[in-house]
């Protein structure tokens, strides 16, 4: 092989130039040339080079040369299609398109009755021509003759022995007997006489007898004698008739090919078959009216695993792609071109199938881009990322904003197609800000199916854009009026529960989700708690995990000072048992002695919880001047414990300034409307945050730091009326009684005494009358939440 390739290329080096580069050679039967794969050096394009060589074959070297000349003046679609041929003193080279020998297939027996139906037809078409518009002879019709292409057409060859018989020295005559096996082949008439004889006989007969014998050949395997002539075996019942009378032993009384072909195409013929319509109306697909076009395609479809995938691939796409283009095929027959394109390479579908894709999203036709939308999935294997993302996409986002409703929804759709395609910028990008827009369509469905395709497309989003988008879009869509709306966000939510952090599943999601297990719709209830499920046990999870406590460790043995008590909670396991007591309950700690007396009357008191509203006694009577002077005396004379007051000082402050005592106890609670209800624990929520470094002691608020803070602000805000300095009008006046404090409170009024404890170092806690009274919602609000 190595020896052939360079014998041949030292013969081109010294004969004229030829254009193409040898192959592998292929092996063909019963043939004087030599038959290689080739490629043309100037674009690499496919081809096949038969080489005859001169040399070793002298005495056939006008057949050679007839051949030549013949393939290069007869021009049909039959026949082998002639790029260039070169002849040189040693060497004969025919360039044609990429063949295949058919005698390889035939061998193999690896085609359908319906395909050998199809290519016979084709041969009959072209041996037709031959005979009646060329007026010749080929005298060379078998299998060795026969090539197909890349297409999967059988195309005709062998015209060694082609002659015209107008010509009175054809070449047929003299050297007709010279062509391999020629014998074998030949019709009785010459085998008898010799090729002379053909003269005398009607023009057709020689080849109508070697097409019959092709018959056979073909449906066999194989011809071996001129007795297997007339055999029916294997051929198929409506042609056996026509076929017999192609080898009648008489040459005046067989069938021509024309005839053969005409009975065949009959209504009801052998060749009157859904595969041979369609490749005769393939060629005029454009110039068909929409119902004959429609009547192709479904034939298309019925006869789609007979067709020879070849020549779907170089026949019946290139039409079909002019169809749609330009011949206004529509979407169903773009729907038959990507069932072929299933069928390509990724080298054949980027070079027939991409560039036409990329022109056609770019058409305005509505129908074109949803049959495109449609077919995305059998495309988007055989796209690459780069024609994804850079030009398909751009071109697709403007169905997003489409005027059709259908549009705009199969757009939605395909990006679950295509988001494997895109860049990380394109999808956090571009694709969102269209998706936020779809999100808010007039059109329920194209809403659902956004909040779908978030859903499918989480994990695809980046971190910080999943944190920002997926929770305020579901939230959005819980809220849609649409049933299935919010049932698609439930369902989302269930199914994207770990990409949120556990943070945003407590604060966000599940506040959201609390309004849909009171939906009106059962099937959205259903589902809510379903998702609330599922988001519950990811928060309970979690929560095991964390500490018992954020508080820091007591410092109070190591600074030596006395540290509020926080006593155990009692067994009572009710909502009404006391869960913590901040203050020392000792006996020691409470002194002095209580005033009975109020405006002369004499009443004794049970003991009152400093957090418990003021009686109805206190609340209708007038506080004294002499208790409210004694209070703010103790406030000066008090020293602050702390450096800076708590928060919850603060918040002590907020709540007990410029109070007023009501008409009834039950005021105490305060208005219980639905604004008040829902607007302080959103603020209450603030204050058990234990964790913040404002707390010095870990302990519960610090009353001698708030009096010195209210010292501190004196100038700059004037104390409420009750706490100004007494005058001597008022100090006569008989005081009331104050409240009784069960942990460390002092009372209120003429008989004040100072706290007195057995520490070390004790803390003066300074005597305040307290009404815990709440102030109006609009006035009290921050300080409600500040101090709880």
């Amino acid at each position: 092989m190595d020896f052939l390739k360079s014998a041949v290329a030292s013969a081109i080096s010294k004969g004229p130039p030829f254009p193409y580069s040898f192959g592998d050679r292929v092996d063909v039967d019963s043939s004087i040339w030599t038959l290689h794969n080739g490629t043309k050096r100037e674009d690499g394009s496919s081809c096949s080079i038969f080489s005859f060589d001169i040399s070793a074959n002298k005495s056939r070297l006008l057949l050679a040369r007839n051949a030549v000349r013949k393939l290069r003046t007869l021009r049909h679609p039959g026949v082998i299609k002639v790029l260039d041929t070169v002849e040189a003193e040693t060497y004969i080279y025919i360039a044609t398109e990429r063949v295949t020998p058919l005698g390889w297939h035939v061998r193999r027996k690896s085609m359908s009755t319906e395909t050998m139906k199809w290519g016979l037809c084709g041969i009959a078409k072209t041996l037709k021509f031959i005979n009646d518009e060329a007026t010749s002879v080929h005298g060379n019709v078998r299998v060795s003759s026969l090539f197909t292409s890349e297409s999967g057409e059988w195309k005709l060859g062998g015209f060694e022995s082609l002659s015209s018989m107008k010509d009175e020295e054809a070449i047929i005559y003299t050297y007709g007997s010279l062509v391999p096996d020629s014998g074998r082949y030949a019709p009785p008439e010459v085998a008898k006489s010799g090729w002379d004889t053909i003269k005398r006989h009607p023009l057709p007969a020689v080849d109508a007898y070697n097409f019959g014998t092709l018959i056979f050949e073909v449906y066999n395997g194989s011809f071996m004698a001129s007795d297997q002539a007339g055999q029916t075996k294997n051929v198929p019942p409506s042609m056996q008739q026509s076929y017999k009378r192609l080898v009648n032993a008489n040459p005046k009384a067989r069938l021509s090919v024309g005839s053969f072909l005409e009975q065949g195409r009959r209504s009801g013929g052998f060749f009157e078959t859904p595969l041979i319509r369609l490749t005769e109306g393939i060629d005029s697909l454009g110039l068909k009216s929409q119902n004959e076009r429609e009547e192709f395609l479904s034939e298309l479809d019925d006869v789609s695993d007979d067709f020879p995938e070849e020549f779907f691939k170089m026949k019946v796409l290139p039409e079909l792609l002019k169809s749609v283009e330009f011949g206004g095929g529509g979407p169903k027959v773009f729907a038959a071109v990507m069932k072929i394109g299933t069928k390509l390479t990724d080298e054949e579908y980027d070079t027939r199938l991409t560039p036409v894709v990329i022109r056609l999203f770019g058409s305005p036709d509505r129908a074109i881009r949803v049959c495109l939308l449609d077919n995305l999935p059998l495309m988007i294997d055989h796209l690459s990322q780069k024609v994804v993302n850079d030009k398909v996409f751009p071109q697709m986002v403007s169905g997003f904003t489409d005027a059709a409703p259908v549009v705009r929804e199969q757009t939605v759709k395909a990006v679950l197609t295509i988001i494997t395609k895109l860049s990380d910028r394109t999808i956090n990008g571009e694709l969102l800000k269209y998706l936020a827009k779809t999100s808010n369509d007039e059109q329920p469905g194209i809403r659902t199916n956004t909040t779908i395709c978030l859903g499918k497309i989480a994990r695809n989003l980046g971190a910080n854009t999943r944190q920002k988008v997926l929770a305020a879009a579901f939230a959005r869509s819980l809220r849609d009026p649409f049933v299935h709306g919010r049932n698609a966000s439930l369902l989302a939510l269930a199914a994207t529960s770990d990409v949120f952090t556990e943070d945003d599943c407590a604060t966000k999601i599940l506040p959201a989700l609390c309004p849909s297990l009171v939906d009106k719709e059962k099937l959205v209830r259903d589902q809510a708690n379903k998702t609330m499920d599922i988001y519950l046990q990811r928060v309970r999870k979690f929560s095991s995990t964390l500490p018992n406590t954020a508080l820091p460790p007591s410092s109070s043995e190591n600074t030596g000072e006395v540290a509020p008590r926080m006593s155990k909670p009692q067994n009572d396991s009710s909502w009404a048992g006391w869960a913590v007591s901040s203050f020392t309950n000792k006996i020691a700690a409470a002194s002095g002695e209580m005033n009975t007396s109020v405006n002369g009357n004499s009443r004794k008191h049970e003991p009152r919880s400093a957090s418990m509203p003021p009686t109805a006694d206190t609340a209708h009577g007038t506080s004294s001047t002499a208790s409210v002077s004694n209070l703010h005396r103790k406030a000066l004379a008090s020293p602050p414990s702390l450096s800076r007051p708590s928060p919850e000082a603060n918040s002590a402050s907020n709540y007990f300034e410029n109070t007023q005592t009501g008409d009834e106890d039950f005021d105490a609670w305060g208005e219980m409307d639905e604004d008040s209800f829902f607007d302080a624990p959103s603020e209450a929520a603030k204050a058990p945050t234990y964790s913040t470094p404002a707390f010095d002691d870990g302990g519960e608020p610090d009353f001698a730091g708030w009096l010195a803070a209210q010292e501190q602000s004196k100038s700059k805000k004037p104390l409420p009326k009750g706490l100004a300095k007494p005058s001597a009008s008022l100090a006569g006046r008989p005081a009331t009684t104050g409240r009784t404090a069960t942990t460390n409170s002092v009372g209120t009024g003429a008989g004040v005494k100072k706290l007195t404890t057995t520490a070390p170092k004790p803390k003066v806690v300074a005597p305040k009358k307290i009404d815990t009274k709440p102030k109006e919602p609009d006035e009290a609000d921050d300080g409600w939440g500040d101090g709880w």
